[in-house]
């Protein structure tokens, strides 16, 4: 009785869906659904399907762990504001990484060659002195 509830919900809930669109990343997918509730009101549900394999060879079993956000019309803003926030922060804070390691690299570079200067004054210097003598 338990498993026709579930599969009759599972129907309505697949007949509310008034757009879909999937986005492939990976071993994961994200669906974003369009969906209508029972006053007629439209909402977003993003759903994050991840494909999870237990087990090895023979025995290996495939199953997929889900998330889901709803997301009404009323947070649409301020939830694109905060997105669109956060990704600025990890671009920012990627290129200020990506811009530090270029510059170690660079200063590791102008010490080598300092000490690698340094080292052909040094023999330059004991050349000098065998001529000397």
């Amino acid at each position: 009785m338990e498993d026709l509830k579930k599969k009759m919900s599972a129907d309505m809930n697949d007949k509310e869906i008034v757009f879909s669109k999937s986005i492939k990343a990976g071993k994961r997918i994200y669906y974003l659904d369009v969906k209508k509730n029972r006053k007629d009101e439209m909402f977003l549900a993003i759903t994050e399907s991840k494909k999870v394999i237990t087990g090895e060879g023979d025995d290996s079993q495939v199953s997929f762990e889900k998330h889901k956000i709803f997301l009404y019309r009323e947070d649409f803003q301020k939830f694109m504001a905060g997105l669109t926030e956060a990704i600025d922060f990890i671009d920012c804070n990627d290129m200020n990484d990506y811009i530090s390691r270029l510059n170690q690299k660079a200063d590791e570079e102008d010490e080598l060659k300092a000490a690698e200067e340094t080292q052909e004054d040094k023999l330059e210097s004991e050349i000098k002195i065998d001529i000397d003598f």
